[in-house]
């Protein structure tokens, strides 16, 4: 076990959010010597009521204010005198994800790149903790019996893990590159008091205390490990002082439920019927059955889950009876689908009407998306009687891939046509898609290194545009219109190792 680490002034990311403000209280309360300076937005999930027991304290500090902001960032950690950061801010709701994509690449992958150019620039850094998520790991298999360990394979399967994901691996690569102190943790739901009621127990809490029905996506047969906030906030503290720099920490339990089984228990605390107080509608584009952790590795350190899932439940169930209003109007959050954080002419609404009080059963809520809807149509269904006419749209005409799909094309009497718009115009790629009409399209564009791969790093802003911003907006354009895309990616993202050895000939799976 590595030594114990005491740092002197801590930065918190997101503290006026859910799971960070617990984390910022705790430290306050236990470590009167360090000094807490938070900094957050107050985006609509978070809320300074969340930090009262802190703001009153000598060593608290609060700031206004967003991690995508370079020039802040950097002024805070030099006239602050920061050595610690705990990274916690992110769009982290799933269903706003599938609807909102662009917002969750902008907070969760370009604000944690700024964070961590700003401490590769002051130096001054001795630990990064980032704040992952479970959801990296996508689907466990319903008969594991072992959970995701740290060194899995990371398999999201949503715009919102997606992002974490891509987070995660800036958060290495400034780790391996310049050398950053930097540690990963990744854990399940949590639970708790003072939790935006987005979030699956908060909602049915809020809507069972008004007696209303509880809306289950799909069949309610998925399963969630939950953790109470207070045994989060307190493994935080653990990883804080004896994690060691370079290492990811799964914070987890074994104690998994299903989402069915949630509804019940809490119509029961509110001693409502689950039978007529349950209601399933459609579920969301996608949904993982499981996730399930392997938690080994910080029980190590001395952390274990001490709060019962009973135990855990009532308190939270008794806090917000108690506070109601803690955040407002909160009735968009409480429909079955929420309406998501609109961005003008690029988002598709979950519009649904509220009918939590009747009619949920016989007329499920509905959106665009169906969980049955495939953007490669199964060959067992809809077989057509001729080959379909195919037209390309290619992305990358001046690189050498993009030139060969084009020259493959001509050769095979294909008709094509090399897109005209940048990848991170939309609406110029919303041209492109109208003008040309593709059956597919072909992305072999990306921002490589003039004249190598050193101009990346030397320009991060131009590369995350094209490669990163520009891939995603051209993906979900393509979701759209239901046009199969396919990307040329690079083998670049493997690196030799143990079982894969320089000149082998063993190749990267």
């Amino acid at each position: 076990m590595a030594n114990k680490y005491t740092p002197k002034n801590i930065l918190i990311t997101g503290a006026a959010g859910f799971i960070a403000s617990h984390v910022c209280n705790r430290l306050i309360r236990n470590y009167p010597d360090y000094k807490i300076v938070v900094l957050d937005k107050l985006d609509y999930c978070s809320s300074l009521k969340n930090l009262d027991p802190s703001r009153s304290s000598p060593n608290f500090k609060f700031i206004k204010g967003d991690i995508a902001s370079a020039d802040l960032v950097h002024f805070i950690l030099q006239t602050e005198f920061i050595d610690t950061i705990m990274h916690f801010a992110a769009q982290t709701h799933v269903d706003n994800s599938f609807g909102n994509s662009f917002e969750f690449t902008k907070n969760n992958i370009y604000g944690t790149h700024v964070l961590l150019e700003a401490c590769k620039v002051t130096g001054q850094i001795k630990r990064f903790i980032h704040v992952s998520t479970d959801e990296v790991y996508g689907e466990t298999d319903e008969d594991a019996v072992v959970g995701n360990h740290e060194a899995s394979q990371l398999l999201p399967t949503n715009p919102y893990s997606a992002t974490k994901a891509g987070a995660e691996m800036l958060v290495m690569a400034y780790g391996r590159s310049y050398g950053l102190p930097v540690i990963t943790t990744r854990g399940n739901n949590v639970y708790g008091t003072n939790q935006f009621p987005e979030k699956l127990i908060p909602k049915f809490i809020l809507l069972a205390m008004n007696g209303k029905i509880l809306p289950i996506h799909g069949d309610g047969s998925n399963v969630r490990s939950y953790l109470y906030c207070e045994d989060v906030a307190e493994a935080f503290e653990v990883i804080l002082h004896r994690g060691e720099v370079g290492h990811v920490y799964n914070i987890g339990t074994k104690k998994e439920r299903r989402v069915f089984d949630v509804a019940r228990d809490i119509c029961r605390l509110f001693n409502l019927d689950p039978e007529s107080q349950i209601k399933f509608v459609e579920n969301r584009p996608f949904n993982d059955q499981r996730y399930f952790l392997d938690d080994q590795k910080l029980k190590s350190l001395g952390w274990y889950e001490r709060t019962t899932w009973e135990e855990g439940l009532k308190k939270t169930m008794e806090w917000y009876v108690s506070n109601p209003d803690w955040w407002g109007d909160v009735s968009g959050a409480l429909l079955p689908h929420p309406r998501m954080l609109m961005l003008p002419g690029i988002e598709r609404q979950f519009n649904a009407p509220d009918t939590s009080n009747s009619g949920l059963g016989s007329a499920p809520v509905t959106n665009k998306f169906n969980q049955s809807r495939m953007l490669v149509p199964s060959p067992k269904h809809n077989i057509p009687s001729q080959k379909p006419s195919l037209k390309f749209l290619i992305y990358g005409r001046t690189g050498w891939i993009g030139g060969l799909l084009g020259k493959l094309c001509e050769k095979q009497g294909i008709p094509f046509e090399y897109g005209k718009g940048r990848l991170e115009q939309r609406s110029q790629l919303l041209d492109d898609i109208q003008t040309v009409k593709p059956t597919h399209v072909f992305n072999a564009a990306g921002v490589t290194g003039r004249p190598n791969v050193d101009w990346c790093e030397t320009h991060k802003p131009e590369t995350i545009r094209t490669n990163v911003v520009g891939t995603l907006t051209l993906a979900d354009i393509c979701r759209e219109h239901d046009l199969l895309m396919i990307n040329y990616a690079t083998g670049c993202i493997f690196e030799y190792d143990a079982t894969h050895p320089l000149g082998t000939g063993v190749g990267f799976k």
